[in-house]
């Protein structure tokens, strides 16, 4: 069974699981860094099974800006499926990930840190259902915009 979803499959898939509780999150991962890997494992500890959903290309470069993303969706998606933590992981073109939520119907929902809990795309959904909506550890520092501004400075200082 491949970690890479498509919409339809996702339903069908989830159940064939027999997962208890089934963990969500999203984000769009574009240069997966140490902060992700500790957020991803944080949030896998939550559940049995964690689904991790990740903006489209177009999603990203409205968010982010035209020069994102810095890798294309097809290499995050399975960047992020050959993680130990992750089961699985569908991209979603919509500006946020409220109808995948729909779909996978997860039991907890989790971001990062840096999103108070109750303004987490998806709250009233998971809440709605009896799920649990957490905000996990944010690394200070460890950011994907960090590490882009670094390779600039890196690159425009002269040897």
């Amino acid at each position: 069974m491949s970690p890479l979803l498509e919409p339809s499959e996702i339903s069908q898939v989830l159940k064939a699981t027999g997962a208890k509780k089934i963990v969500f999150t999203n984000g769009c991962f574009d240069i997966l860094h140490i902060g992700h890997v500790r957020y991803l494992e944080e949030a896998k500890k939550k559940g049995d099974l964690l689904f991790v959903g990740i903006n489209s290309d177009a999603s990203v470069s409205a968010l982010k800006g035209p020069d994102r993303p810095i890798q294309n969706q097809s290499d995050r998606a399975l960047i992020l499926a050959a993680l130990k933590s992750v089961d699985f992981v569908s991209i979603f073109d919509e500006p946020t990930p409220y109808e995948l939520i729909k779909r996978v119907h997860p039991q907890v929902l989790v971001k990062g840190g840096d999103w108070p809990i109750e303004t987490i795309v998806g709250y009233d959904l998971v809440t709605s259902w009896g799920g649990e909506v957490y905000s996990l550890s944010f690394i200070e520092g460890k950011s994907t915009t960090s590490i882009i501004n670094k390779a600039q400075l890196k690159k425009s200082t002269p040897l």
